[in-house]
């Protein structure tokens, strides 16, 4: 790993001043294979809130997001001889890729859980997306509207996996399908079909509250 070098450079008075050049994801990662502990840790600090946030579009419990970031890191731990590196492969896409697999397994473990329900709507919320969404629907893009919301995630708990995981990915955070292929690993084709299906199972979902 790179050290962190010292720069000097004059300042307004002509005194020198010394700037630190932080070490890069790469520099971290080449530490991290050399068996430095504490270059992972560098790198557990800098992008755990990416993989929280990332993981807060999936799951509302703190305790949940923590599993996740957890799990997301020692997957990436034990796997960072895997890192190919370079522009179009940063180490942030490496572990978005890491992140969305894993918060793909945790929704399977739920669903084999039978914990679908855990997002089942009080009538207090029925009735609110009843009236915010009811002019909506001669839109025809009730689902575009109401994904968004803060029911979102409890509108997206009752869909399959798969479906809710591109669902996500498509509405919350605004990927791409080539963009989603390539942090989910399956092909642009099987994308296309999921997100097809996963809109068309919202608008069925959201309809029973028109």
């Amino acid at each position: 790993m790179k050290r962190m070098t010292e720069k000097s450079e004059p300042d307004a008075n002509g005194l020198s001043q010394v700037q630190v050049q932080e070490p890069t994801d790469s520099d971290l990662v080449a530490a991290t294979r050399a068996g430095s502990e504490a270059a992972f840790t560098q790198l557990f600090e800098r992008h755990r809130h990416f993989v929280a946030r990332l993981a807060y579009r999936f799951f509302s419990r703190r305790e949940q997001v923590e599993e996740i970031i957890q799990e997301s890191f020692i997957k990436a731990y034990f796997a960072i001889d895997d890192y190919q590196g370079g522009h179009e492969n940063s180490f942030i896409a490496w572990l978005a890729r890491i992140a969305v697999r894993t918060c793909y397994d945790e929704l399977r473990r739920q669903q084999r859980r039978n914990e679908s329900n855990i997002g089942d709507l009080t009538e207090d919320e029925a009735a609110y997306l009843n009236e915010k969404l009811r002019d909506l629907s001669v839109s025809g893009n009730i689902e575009g509207a109401a994904i968004s919301r803060d029911l979102a995630n409890k509108l997206l708990s009752r869909l399959k996996p798969e479906d809710r995981l591109v669902l996500t990915l498509l509405k919350l955070e605004e990927l791409s399908i080539s963009e989603i292929a390539t942090v989910t690993g399956w092909t642009v084709a099987k994308v296309k079909m999921r997100s097809h299906r996963a809109q068309h199972g919202l608008r069925r979902l959201l309809r029973k509250f028109l």
